[in-house]
C-alpha cells in the first residue's frame, strides 16, 4: 500500500490522550498530529524517536498531520492502525497470501454475528466463505525472547468477541481466518501476549481447536509504503 507522499520527518516529542502526538520537525516546527492507534504502543512512544507524518488538506479536520511510521534501532514500524485492511486486501488481491488465494470476490466491513463487522469477506461458488479477521501488530519486548511480534499490546475485550464470533462461523460451516499483520521489520516469529490478556489467549486458544485459522505475516516498509512481506510462524504460548 502506497503512503501518501512526501512523508515529513520529525522526533517525537509526547504521545499523550492516546491519539494525539507532538512532534518536532526537521526544521524546528513543532506540531500535533494524530495518532491512529488507541494501543498501548509500548517501546514506540519514547521521546527522541524518528518518527514520518502524512499531511492532508482536508479543511473539515482539526489536525493536518497524522502519524504513519517510526524507526525503532534499525526497524521501521507502521503505527496507523487504520491501513491494515487495505494492506492486506491489497495482498490477497495480488496474490501475495497463497493461504487466501482462489476466492472469487473480496468485500470489505461486512456485516456478521452479534452487532460485528468482519474485516474482508471472501466468497467464491466452490470454496464457500472465508471470513477474514485482520490484526494489526506492533509489540515486540526483547526481555524475555527476542525478535517475536506480539499482540495484544493492551486487553482488548473486542478481539476475544471476535475470536468467539469467528469459530460461531466455523460452527456454521464457514472457513474463518484469523490474520496477525506485522507492522514492522524486526521479527521473525510471532506469539499471542498471554500475559498482557490472558482472557484473549484462552478465546484464542479455544477458537483454534474449533477450527479457526491463524496466520502471520511481516511487512516490508519504506517512507513511500507499507506491504505485506512473509509469513512468520506462530508460535504456542508457553504453559506454567
Amino acid at each position: 500500500m502506497q503512503l501518501p507522499s512526501p512523508l515529513i520527518h520529525g522526533k517525537l516529542i509526547m504521545r499523550y490522550k492516546r491519539f494525539l502526538a507532538d512532534i518536532e520537525l526537521d526544521n524546528g516546527e513543532i506540531v500535533t498530529a494524530h495518532c491512529a492507534n488507541p494501543g498501548a504502543m509500548t517501546g514506540l512512544k519514547d521521546a527522541g524517536i524518528s518518527v514520518w507524518l502524512s499531511t492532508s488538506d482536508n479543511p473539515k479536520r482539526k489536525l493536518k498531520h497524522s502519524w504513519e511510521l517510526c524507526k525503532v534501532g534499525d526497524a521501521m514500524v507502521g503505527i496507523n492502525t487504520a491501513h491494515p485492511n487495505a494492506i492486506v486486501e491489497e495482498a490477497i488481491l495480488t496474490g501475495k497470501i497463497p493461504e487466501l488465494a482462489g476466492y472469487e470476490t473480496l468485500k470489505r466491513e461486512v456485516k456478521y454475528g452479534q452487532n460485528s463487522r468482519i474485516d474482508i469477506l471472501l466468497s467464491d461458488p466452490q470454496k464457500g466463505l472465508c471470513y477474514v479477521e485482520v490484526k494489526n501488530v506492533h509489540l515486540k519486548r526483547d526481555d524475555a525472547v527476542p525478535g517475536l511480534a506480539e499482540f495484544p499490546d493492551a486487553v482488548t475485550k473486542r478481539g476475544a468477541k471476535h475470536l468467539d464470533e469467528m469459530a460461531e462461523m466455523v460452527a456454521q460451516g464457514h472457513r474463518a481466518v484469523m490474520f496477525y499483520l506485522i507492522q514492522r521489520t524486526d521479527c521473525a516469529a510471532f506469539i499471542l501476549a498471554s500475559d498482557i490478556d490472558p482472557h484473549y489467549a484462552a478465546r484464542f486458544a479455544s477458537a483454534t481447536q474449533n477450527g479457526v485459522e491463524a496466520i502471520a505475516y511481516d511487512c516490508a516498509i519504506d517512507t513511500s509504503s507499507v506491504t505485506v512481506n512473509e509469513k512468520r510462524p506462530i508460535l504456542p504460548v508457553p504453559t506454567a
